[in-house]
């Protein structure tokens, strides 16, 4: 049998779990060193005294990072395997952290930022293919919804760290030493328990690749394989342009200006929710427990778009929160101005907010082959990340320029929408629905 089909029709065994588990606690720590400047942001502005267009850039330095790493490390992953690659992530991500803890200036945290985003951009593309390829076929898209999930659960955990640091000490910058010495601590057990994957050794068919293909196995508790399965007749070649060729360029682009268009959106309410609290005239510790109320919505919308493609179409499902995103970030100027109502719309918003972004991880997973996961996966979330860069900036300048709350948040929830239309779009181009209840890929 090939070993790719044992692994699709065979129970999960404890490796496979353990593996699903540590790239969750990956991203877990992604989504806390993301969001550690969003913690940080009104101590910064305090400290330095800069407005709000400057923190606007200073804030998407790291979304920046992100979409080049998702790009040129998610595609480096096809070529040499996900392992190295996480690892080489996790231990940029661990020095970009600290340095970030000792920045004297705007230009010297963007650029310590800058290189943390190129580590996280890696990590998410690199550890999607991972989650997918050593999940079985029944477990699959939850299994890929669940792994990313672990990016608000650890903005949830981080974020009450965070605020219970800022209340005692008032200083930002032990934010970014709490998310050094966590990321730091994953190394070593990601060097014990994450082997390469089966998928990628097979598709790249590195020297002893059998050998290599074997010893998984054996720790996967599977039978060993004779020879490699035969290469496809059409073999695909890990690269950008492959993925622009015949029957992969139109869901390329569709892909990538839903995720772009959608970002957009939750990077807003991500990244802006702290300052635009704090200048409603409450402490910092509070505008932090209201992110952590926006996170916990984000986890319940993952958790619950995940659980509901087990049973429903996705498609429908992600569409659904898409529409009822734009409803809920649109809403987030209207509500009184007092802490409940304005912790509850966040959480409103983060809940079909990422539920959207979350359920088209999936999607993705299953469009793009295997010689193609990672790389189609990087370039998806990297150049879509540049939403995530432009959200932030663009709230910016429209709060510079004097535009009331409602109506920022009006315009940056429209980008649900665009995301909406597009995988309407893919529906139709592919002449089919977006993924079955099972979660195959």
């Amino acid at each position: 049998m090939d070993p790719r089909e044992a692994i699709d029709r065979r129970p999960m065994s404890r490796l496979q779990i353990a593996v699903v588990a540590l790239c969750i606690a990956l991203n877990a720590v992604d989504g806390f060193d993301v969001l550690a400047i969003s913690f940080a942001a009104p101590g910064i502005a305090a400290e330095w005294s800069i407005d709000r267009a400057t923190l606007g850039a200073v804030l998407s330095m790291e979304l920046l990072g992100m979409a080049a790493g998702s790009v040129l490390i998610g595609n480096l992953a096809d070529r040499i395997g996900r392992r190295p690659v996480i690892l080489g992530c996790l231990a940029v991500m661990a020095v970009g952290m600290f340095l970030a803890a000792w920045a004297d200036g705007v230009a010297t945290l963007s650029a310590t930022r800058l290189v943390t985003g190129l580590g996280i951009g890696g990590m998410l593309s690199s550890t999607s293919a991972m989650v997918a390829e050593f999940s079985n076929a029944r477990r699959r898209s939850l299994n890929v919804v669940l792994n990313i999930a672990g990016y608000s659960a650890g903005a949830i955990v981080g974020g009450v760290i965070a605020a219970a640091l800022l209340e005692r000490t008032g200083q930002w910058r032990s934010v970014f030493l709490v998310g050094a010495a966590a990321t730091t601590a994953l190394l070593p057990l990601a060097l014990l328990f994450l082997p390469e994957s089966i998928d990628s050794q097979i598709a790249r068919r590195p020297d002893g690749a059998l050998d290599k293909v074997n010893r998984t196995l054996r720790r996967l508790r599977l039978p060993p394989a004779q020879r490699l399965p035969a290469p496809p007749a059409r073999a695909e070649r890990p690269s950008i342009l492959a993925l622009f060729s015949s029957g992969h360029a139109a869901p390329t682009v569709l892909l990538t200006v839903a995720y772009f268009a959608q970002i957009m959106a939750f990077y807003f309410i991500q990244k802006w929710t702290p300052k635009v609290i704090v200048d409603m005239g409450f402490e910092a510790a509070s505008a932090g427990r209201v992110l952590v109320c926006a996170n916990i919505g984000c986890l319940l919308g993952a958790l619950a778009v995940g659980l509901a493609s087990q049973r429903f179409r996705l498609q429908p499902l992600v569409v659904g929160s898409m529409l009822l995103s734009f409803a809920a970030i649109a809403g987030y100027g209207l509500v009184p101005r007092e802490l409940g109502w304005l912790a509850a719309v966040a959480a409103l918003a983060g809940f079909f907010t990422n539920a959207g972004v979350v359920g088209m991880y999936p999607v993705l997973v299953r469009v793009f082959p295997a010689p193609l996961r990672a790389s189609g996966t990087g370039f998806v979330i990297g150049v879509g990340r540049g939403g995530s860069a432009v959200g932030p900036m663009l709230a910016g300048a429209l709060f510079a320029g004097g535009s009331a709350l409602v109506v920022v948040s009006t315009t940056m929830g429209a980008g649900a929408l665009v995301a909406a239309s597009m995988l309407l779009a893919l529906q139709r181009q592919r002449g089919r629905r977006i993924g079955p209840a099972a979660g195959s890929t």
